[in-house]
């Protein structure tokens, strides 16, 4: 098992080792997908009734930390011109 953050774990033997809320079946990326389609917080929380508020700022933490990545140059070529 690995503890990403005190709220967010991957463990081979849950979800097939990708991201979940600590404790529960919930994927990092259910959450995610849900805000990203609209849904609001508390239509999350009351979704997911073992995911707490606590749990979702780890969530967005854990999906922030995944967005900070090296200054890759400018390229042309990276962007398909």
């Amino acid at each position: 098992m690995y503890v990403l953050n005190d709220r967010i774990e991957m463990n081979p033997a849950v979800c097939h080792g990708k991201p979940v809320v600590k404790g529960t079946r919930v994927l990092v990326s259910q959450i995610l997908g849900a805000l990203s389609g609209g849904d609001s917080i508390q239509d999350v929380l009351a979704d997911y009734p073992s995911v707490s508020a606590e749990d979702l700022s780890a969530v967005f933490a854990f999906a922030g930390s995944l967005a900070q990545f090296e200054d890759v140059p400018y390229t042309e070529r990276a962007v398909g011109l």
